[in-house]
Order: structure tokens, then C-alpha cells, then sequence
């Protein structure tokens, strides 16, 4: 497994990224031209809707279930943090700080958390930045 840095850390799921999302798009779009085809050539029917409808009804659940699962990874992620930085401090985190933003903050090491939080707060970096700040990079390998 590669070291993960900020330059590299995305993740890409195969089965999903380059299997299903193409070929979901290929039956949407085939099947959307095949009905202005048939409107053209007068050929439409009903079942021509009944095959948009099932062809949307097996794209939706997908896209939902990743969706829902990257939701709730990052509700995970945001009490995580919120609990590394009350356990290194003590006290509560800013309610300032945005979940995108803490996101970013999972990859600082305990050496630098603190630090890299205040700096967000007072300086209100985005998760890009955040990213490029870090020195010693915590991996997470988990990310659906």
C-alpha cells in the first residue's frame, strides 16, 4: 500500500469509479437516445418510459448508498477529532470549525493537531490548506 500524503491520499474504489459509474452512464444516455429516436421515428410507447424508469431505479440506489456512507464516515471523523483534541486538551473544540475543515485535521499527528486546529480557527484555512500544512501525515486507510 502506497504512503498516503496530501498529494495522494484520495481514494477510488474501482468496482464504482471506473466499472458502474461509466456503464450507468453509458445506459442512461443510450437509453435516453434510443427514446428521442423512437419520438422521431414515432415509435414510442409506454414501455420506453417503463425502461427510463427502471434504468434511473438502478442508478439511484448506488449513488445513494455511497452517499449515505460518506455521511456517515464523516459524523464518525467529527466526534473522533473532537475527542482527540479534548483528550490532548482538555477542552472542547471550537464549534467554529467546519466538518470539512476537521476532515482535513484527521491527517495532523498528535504533535501538530493542536496547533493546526487554533491556526484554523483563527485563520479560518480550508481543507486544502489545512492539508498542505501538515507536516507528519496520520494515514487513513478506511475511507469508503
Amino acid at each position: 500500500m502506497k504512503i498516503q500524503s496530501a498529494n495522494n491520499h484520495s481514494r477510488f474504489h474501482p468496482l464504482q469509479h471506473f466499472v458502474w459509474l461509466p456503464l450507468s452512464f453509458v445506459m442512461l444516455l443510450s437509453t435516453l437516445t434510443y427514446i428521442v429516436y423512437s419520438i422521431i421515428d414515432g415509435t414510442f410507447s409506454i414501455v420506453l418510459l417503463i425502461l427510463m424508469g427502471a434504468v434511473l431505479l438502478a442508478i439511484i440506489p448506488g449513488m445513494l448508498a455511497r452517499m449515505y456512507a460518506l455521511k456517515l464516515q464523516d459524523r464518525l471523523i467529527r466526534t473522533e477529532e473532537q475527542l482527540r483534541y479534548y483528550m490532548l486538551t482538555n477542552k472542547r473544540l471550537d464549534q467554529r470549525i467546519t466538518t470539512k475543515q476537521l476532515i482535513a485535521l484527521r491527517f495532523a499527528s498528535d504533535e501538530e493537531f493542536v496547533n493546526l486546529v487554533d491556526r484554523t480557527v483563527d485563520e479560518n484555512l480550508s481543507p486544502a490548506d489545512i492539508k498542505q500544512e501538515i507536516k507528519a501525515w496520520r494515514a487513513d486507510y478506511h475511507r469508503v
